[in-house]
């Protein structure tokens, strides 16, 4: 008689599908995804955990730290200088967001169509976008010179407009809105880029169809272009959003917040508490609720946003 033993059912297959499984995790391309793992961990994860401690204590860059729970957040809710530095990141976001898109799409209809310099336009569109932000501030800090003679002010009296004449990083109810100018200039053909994607992505067909249909330009561009370019304007509003909400670069430069705190933003505001001043413990508070306000706008944007794409 031959006595054979009973395993239980599914016994047989489990153990090999648990060997394939710590097989597979020791295979070759988990080795090679750990070394860059761990360089993001060291200066990504590991620093951005360190700040939001950091938010919570008062310590100044140097020596010991000591806990002191939502002071700093208190303090946040309660400086003017942050609170009028807030306004103006609203307010240039809104108007980057804007105009930037605006022209963008302008730039990206013109040269979308046939015509024979498009691709030199387009070089000519975007090369403003890699050039350094501090480099484009120190040189429209000229075209927004002062000096009768020199920039948009020499310009303006050429053409007779000599009572337009502005000191356009000097007047605090101005800078504003020339930093948005100056920023909208070098980023403006990023838009177009995208948007340009979005438009020779459209089927010819569409449009062929609308025109035997009768539909004009307009008709054509309202009913089939800018529903389909739905996609295109979800990126191009979250980049320029995020752009502006975390401005710093070229307000910096071109006035370091002034003329006294008339253009500062949360990015400035938060370097000089830290930089500065020593308040590393109230930087990094202003930095953890720029990072979380961000992600909500973020978030808000990118729900509306893809709700109303449209796919072919």
């Amino acid at each position: 008689m031959t006595l054979t033993s009973r395993r239980p059912a599914g016994t047989a297959t489990a153990r090999p599908a648990a060997r394939a499984r710590r097989a597979g995790f020791l295979t070759p391309p988990w080795w090679f995804v750990a070394p860059a793992l761990l360089v993001y961990a060291a200066i990504v994860l590991y620093p951005s955990v360190s700040g939001i401690v950091y938010a919570f204590t008062d310590w100044s860059g140097i020596g010991d730290k000591s806990f002191n729970g939502l002071a700093n957040f208190q303090h946040l809710l309660s400086d003017d200088q942050a609170r009028g530095a807030l306004l103006h990141t609203l307010l240039l976001t809104v108007t980057i967001v804007i105009v930037q898109n605006g022209v963008g799409l302008l730039l990206a209809l013109g040269v979308n169509a046939r015509i024979k310099s498009r691709t030199v336009l387009r070089v000519v569109f975007f090369a403003p976008v890699v050039v350094s932000p501090v480099m484009i501030a120190f040189l429209w800090k000229y075209v927004y010179n002062p000096d009768p003679k020199a920039g948009i002010n020499g310009i303006l009296g050429m053409f007779g407009l000599g009572d337009l004449r502005q000191d356009w990083l000097g007047n605090p109810s101005l800078v504003v809105w020339s930093i948005a100018g100056m920023v909208v200039w070098q980023y403006a053909g990023y838009s177009m880029v995208i948007f340009l994607a979005g438009l020779e992505g459209i089927p010819a067909e569409l449009r062929e169809a609308a025109m035997i249909d009768g539909a004009g330009r307009f008709q054509q561009f309202r009913y089939v272009t800018w529903p389909l370019l739905a996609p295109s304007l979800t990126i191009n509003v979250m980049l320029s959003t995020i752009g502006g909400l975390k401005l710093f670069d070229q307000v910096y430069a071109a006035t370091g917040g002034g003329p006294g705190y008339s253009s500062e933003t949360l990015s400035t505001v938060l370097y000089k508490q830290a930089f500065v001043f020593g308040k590393y413990g109230y930087s990094t508070a202003i930095a953890l609720v720029l990072a979380l306000f961000v992600a909500a706008v973020s978030l808000v944007q990118i729900f509306y946003l893809r709700g109303r794409e449209v796919t072919v």
